[in-house]
This record gives C-alpha cells, structure tokens and sequence, in this order.
C-alpha cells in the first residue's frame, strides 16, 4: 500500500520525541478507522459497502494514530459494532501485535457469515495503554450466504400456476411464500407489486390487489441487487365466484373407526383443491382432488376441515369451515399428585375422573392389573407406579379403552428441608429478618427428590438452631430475627415418624440500628484560628473504629479528631457485626466571601425610614456602630440613620468584618443653575447622592461648542472648581450622567456669575 508524506513525517516526529524522552508526552491519540482499498484487487478505491459470500470475504481498514508510543506488548483490535452502530457487545474483527511503530497501518478482516445490516460501524482498541478510538462512519455490510433465484408460489406449496397466473374472487386473498430456500424465516425479504417496493418484509405476503408480484431476499441498498435472488413472477388477478362449498352438514360427528369422506360441491372443470384442517394445509393443491378421506381411527381427526380451488377457469377460493367431532371420545384426568411419599404404616387414596357416559375401571400398578381394583378411587400402601384405564361402555359408539396419568408412589430414604428468607434482606442493612420453611423434599435411595411441601410441612415437628444451638421456644416453621445481638448461622431441624430432616444454612448479620452522630466545634478553617475538633456521641474507648477524611482512613486510635484539612469526615465503629456510620461534617476553607450580604454595604436610605441589610453563611453575627457599641446579635439590623457600621460575621474560630456606610437619599433634583460668584452660596453643582460618589457613574461636561472640559467617576460635587474659568456674565454648558455607558440623565447647565 502507498503511504502518504504525512506518514513519514509523523514518523520523523515519533523518532524525534524518542530522542527527547516522554516525560511531557501528551497522550496516544487514536484516529477513527476507515474503509479502505484492497490491494488484491484491481483499481485504487475503498469500498463503500461490504458484500461478502462464500466466493469472496476480503477487505480491508486503513487506521492512523499519533504517538507517543504505546507499551511493547501493546495489541491493536479492530472491533465491529452490532447493526445498529451500537459497540455493547463488540465483535472482534481483527488483531495486530507487530504495528506498536507503524502510525499508518491496515487491519485485513474476513466478514462473519452472520453479518446482515444497514448501520455497522468500526472501531480500534489498544491494549496498552487501554485506549479506543471514535467509530467509523457507518457502513451497509451483509454477508450473502444465499444468491440464487426464489421461487414462490401460493403458500410456498412449490405448484406454480400455469402461466404464474392465480386468481382471486372479489373480497378474497392469497398468500404468496418462497419454497425453495432454507431456513426461510431467517431473512427479511423485498416484496414487489408491479414494480414498486411494499413495505412487508416478511417470509411470506397475503395480498388481494391485483398486480405482479414478485421478491428478493433484503441484503441492504446495496448488496440486494449484486444478490440475483429476485424471484419468479406471479401475476394476481380478481374473477368471480363459483360458491365452493362442502356437500352435507357443517358439524358432524364420527365414530372412531367409521370411514367418513369429505366432498366439494363443485367438481370436474380441470380445478386444483386444497383441503386445510384448523387453517394449516394437509392435501394438495392436487388436479381434481375434490374429495377427501378422512381416518377416523386417528386420534386428533378432529377438527374444522375447509377446502381451496383454483385454476385456469376459476378465481382462487376457500369454503365455509365444516365442523368433524368424536362422538366417542371420552376424557380421563388424574385427581391427585404426580409424586406421593408414602410413610411407613401409611396409606393413601389415588383417584380418576372421567367425561365418559357408563365407565368402567381398572387400575394397575407397575402395569399390572390389580384385582378387584375397579372404582374411579384405590387405597394404597405400597411404592410403585399406578395408573388407572377407563372403558367407555355407553353412546353411540364404541371405543378404545384410555389410561390416566401415572402417580408415582415413593417410600423415602431421608428428608430434607429447604429455609429462605422472606421479603427483601441485605447484611448489614435490615435491622429485622423473617426466615421461613419453603420446601420438605424427600430423597430416594439414589438422589432423587420429590417435593412433598404441600403433603408433610404440617406433619413435622420444628426446632429452629442458632450457631448449631437449639433456640428455646421457636418450633414453628417461621422465625424473626429483630435483635443484632442474635445474628449468627439459622437452619431449621424436623422430625416425622424416626426421620430427622435438617436445613440449609442461612447466615443473618443485622444492623445495630443505633446512631452514631459526631460534631465539630467550627466548619471553618482559617489560618491562626483555634483548631477545629471532630467528637463522638457515643463512647469509644472500648470500640474498633476509624476516622476518615473523604471516604480515607486518617485516624483509628484518636477517640477525638483535630482536623488541619479541609474534606469530609465520617467516623465508623467496626466493633459490631456491622459496621455503624456516623453523619459526615464537612470542614471549608475559610473565604470572605462566604459571607453574604442581600444589599450594598453602600446604603442610600431615605430619611426617616428604616433599610434592613440580611446577612447569610456565617454561624454568628455581631453589629457595631461608629462608637464600637454593640447594637445587634441577629443575621439583620435595620438602619435608620447615616453613619459608618461594621459587621462581624463569626465562622466557627474565624471572622469576616465588612464595613457599612448608611447615607439619606437626597430628596431634590439635578440642578441647572449655579451661582459661581464665590459666595460659598450655590458656588457648586452639587448631585443627589443617587448620582455622586458611585465608582460606576461616569460624569461629563461639555461647553457651549460641545467640547469635553469636565469627567469624573465618583463625582465629589466638586464642578466647578474655579470661578476665573467663567468670563461671561452667564454661561450655559451640557452635562450627561452614565453608568456602564448607558445614559441615565443629561441636560444644561447654567452658570451665573
């Protein structure tokens, strides 16, 4: 294969980190694969879509990566997706070892034989270090294990009609179905009419529109064609009905035995017939097959019988369903169980009942009669297999004799008990468990068990054990375990007539159910604060525990904690069967703005009102005013005066202090003039608090001609600063106000001097 010049330029590059080492390599990039040309063949061009058969199965996958370069013992897998692109259950295409040096390579694969679908994509794993890359494009792939021509016909019967031409009466319908190809419901298929694709899919079609049909096996959009399976054409067309019928009643009944034939109405005419029973197909199509003989003696004869015609002269049609029924058969049921264990000294009763009209008995054991055995009920106090035959001796015909069920009767060699729990149960997370008896099994001389629950569970005597120790008082066949003191090893011992029956084991660890809550003298941590402290509610000194710090053991022998880092800290006690959790607290590093403020610390209020600022995120608060005296202890304080105010805010051992600054809104507007004659009255252009002193608000002024001559953030009303500038009696100039550059007020200024 050609290789490009980038190729060896990623070469020259892998050589040259090589050389520098790889401490500071980025990792292996894996490139997504693409289909590429196959060498063998003629032409230089990737396939576009894979159609692999027994004739030809070879393609190939062009794959790029970058390096650094991976491990020595590194493999490259070339994975396929299923048809749907999805990579759940990849399927491993190909496999290279001997490629860890090459950035610019081609996987050969073979198609598997069960590969059939529009969306397969490809992908490529490393195995050291476990990279994947991204998937392919996706790709129509198909392997064609079949590519002859299909054959249809109606119901894949193999007849073909003269011509390929089937007619249909108006209303009716037929189904067409392949008959030549194997494993037919395996495939998915591309029905025609006429030329155009219908939507079935399926192995077989039931049409009624007239028209040409005719079908191909679906091997995608485009392998199907490449195929040649497209199929022979039927033509389907509507003629009129000839009334095909089944002479004499439409329910009959038949005497086992009694020769019975089933006629068409219409016959001769050069007709084909199909006869069905319960819709499946057991005759023809056959040329003048217009009857048909039926064989009584067979069990299962009976059924719905229809029959089909068809032909040159005549449009496909089936009959009116005619009804055969047994008029001697008779039912035999079995009233007890299948499996009887029988006790020494015991007995037991098996019975049969029966739909027969005057029945007679007879019943066996181990298929021999037992004598004077011949009531519908039999007592028995042996092992064996025993069966009961009914004889029909009344109705209208005579019968065969039918056996019941056998009932097999077993004399155990031991028992066994089965225990389990009830409802869910996990170790170490109920805190109450209910153990129940759920089988009696007994056990044959060679292994074999028969479940007897139903017969014995009430007849044996219960002892419950802890740890190989009977348990006072339990003797039922259920147990509740609610105290963690009584976890250990539970089975279930029984007893019947000189049978001793154990258990299994089941294992019961029950949690504590207690609490466990630690508690920590602060949740911040502040550089020079006092140190924090984790405690336990409850005693450790004679405990098994551990302190862990973001689910990491940091401490087991401490039974208080001093924290130095910021994480999560749980405390466990292990001393029990199960292991007691305690809540997590979770320790932050100290930062001011954990405190937060719902207002400006920069209040602007209106006189003779009251502003409160809420403060949130710290443990305490503490509010002073400009004489440090302590006015407030709340998370809020409302101001009503001017004036400078701290707040302490308390985390734990640290604080934050923010400073607030109370100031009455002014009540007047902008003015437009002023008096600049160095009076000290109305000498400056002084702005509402709304508008002065803001970092935010930009103010300018402009003189007559537009021209800048005054900007200020913050503005300190202090405009204008000298009276000389001012040379004309009166003088008028523009200001505008701004915040973030966008206008909030502007207008002229006069000056009077």
């Amino acid at each position: 294969m050609k290789k490009s010049s980038s190729t060896y330029g990623i070469l020259v590059l892998a050589i040259a980190m090589l050389l520098m080492g790889t401490s500071s390599l980025v990792a292996q990039v894996l490139n997504k694969p693409t289909a590429a040309d196959n060498p063998n063949l003629a032409g230089n061009s990737a396939w576009t879509a894979a159609c692999a058969s027994g004739s030809f199965n070879e393609y190939f996958v062009n794959f790029t990566w970058s390096p650094p370069l991976v491990d020595s013992n590194n493999e490259f897998i070339l994975e396929l997706s299923d048809s749907y692109g999805n990579f759940g259950s990849p399927r491993e295409l190909a496999r290279v070892a001997d490629k860890n040096t090459v950035f610019d390579f081609e996987f050969e694969f073979a198609l598997p034989d069960d590969i059939r679908g529009e969306g397969y994509k490809f992908r490529v794993r490393s195995t050291s270090p476990a990279k994947t890359s991204p998937a392919s494009d996706a790709y129509s792939m198909f392997y064609i294990d079949y590519n002859l021509p299909l054959l249809i016909s109606e119901n894949g019967s193999g007849s073909i009609p003269a011509g390929g031409v089937i007619q249909i009466c108006d209303g009716g319908s037929v189904t067409l179905k392949p008959h030549n190809i194997p494993n037919a419901d395996t495939y998915l298929y591309n029905w025609y009419r006429s030329g155009t694709l219908l939507a079935q899919k399926t192995e077989s079609i039931t049409v009624s529109t007239p028209g040409m049909y005719y079908v191909e096996l679906d091997y995608g959009s485009v392998c199907s064609g490449s195929a040649n399976t497209l199929s022979n054409t039927i033509e389907i067309n509507n003629g009129s009905s000839m009334g095909i019928a089944i002479n004499g009643d439409s329910d009959i009944e038949l005497c086992p035995g009694a020769p019975h034939t089933l006629e068409a109405n219409i016959s001769g005419m050069g007709l084909t017939y199909t006869w069905y029973k319960d819709g499946n197909i057991i005759s023809g199509p056959t040329l003048e097959a217009s009857t048909l003989a039926i064989n009584t003696s067979v069990d299962g004869f009976e059924g719905d019988y229809e029959v089909q015609i068809g032909g040159a002269s005549a449009c496909t049609e089936r009959s009116s369903a005619v009804v055969l029924r047994s008029a001697g058969s008779f039912e035999v049921s079995r009233q007890n169980e299948e499996n009887i264990v029988l006790l020494p000294s015991q007995t037991k009763t098996l019975s049969v009942s029966t739909t027969a009209s005057s029945p007679t008995y007879q019943w066996y054991k181990d298929g021999t009669p037992i004598t004077n055995a011949t009531s519908s009920s039999l007592v028995i106090n042996e092992v064996g297999e025993y069966y009961a035959e009914v004889t029909e001796n009344g109705g209208s015909c005579s019968s065969g004799p039918k056996n019941s069920e056998i009932t097999t009767i077993v004399s155990p060699d031991s028992f066994e008990l089965e225990i389990e729990f009830i409802g869910a149960y996990s170790d170490c997370e109920n805190t109450d468990a209910t153990i129940s008896l759920a089988a009696v099994n007994a056990v044959s001389d060679n292994g074999a068990k028969t479940d007897v629950t139903s017969e014995l569970e009430s007849a044996f005597a219960y002892q419950w054990k802890l740890d190989g120790a009977s348990i006072s008082g339990e003797t039922s066949k259920t147990i509740t375990v609610s105290n963690h003191e009584k976890n250990g090893a539970y089975k279930l011992d029984g007893t019947l007539d000189g049978f001793n029956a154990t258990s299994n084991t089941l294992n019961v660890t029950l949690s504590a159910n207690q609490s466990l809550n630690i508690s920590a003298n602060g949740t911040v941590l502040c550089e020079g604060g006092e140190a924090i402290t984790l405690t336990s509610s409850q005693d450790l000194s004679d405990q098994t525990f551990e302190w862990k710090k973001d689910g990491q053991v940091v401490d087991t022998s401490s039974e208080s904690y001093t924290v130095n880092e910021v994480g999560a800290y749980q405390l466990i006690i292990r001393t029990n069967d199960c292991p007691i959790v305690s809540n997590e607290v979770t320790i932050r590093a100290f930062d001011d703005s954990l405190l937060a403020l719902d207002k400006p610390k920069d209040l602007v209020i209106i006189e003779g009102e009251t502003e409160t600022i809420t403060a949130s995120g710290a443990d305490s608060y503490e509010w002073f005013d400009a004489n440090n005296n302590l006015i407030g202890t709340q998370d809020s304080y409302g101001f009503q005066q001017e004036g400078e105010y701290l707040l302490v805010a308390n985390f734990g051992n640290c604080t934050v202090s923010k400073l607030i600054t109370v100031t009455f809104r002014d009540m007047f507007a902008i003015p437009n003039v002023i008096t600049a004659n160095g009076d000290g009255i109305n000498d400056l252009w002084v702005l509402p608090n709304t508008y002065s002193r803001d970092q935010n608000v930009l103010v300018t002024i402009f003189n007559e001609r537009g021209e800048q001559i005054f900007s200020q953030t913050a503005y300190e009303n202090n405009w204008p600063q000298s009276t000389m500038a001012f040379n004309k009696p009166s003088m008028i100039f523009y200001y505008k106000i701004t915040r973030g550059g966008n206008s909030l007020k502007q207008g002229t200024i006069t000056v009077i001097k």
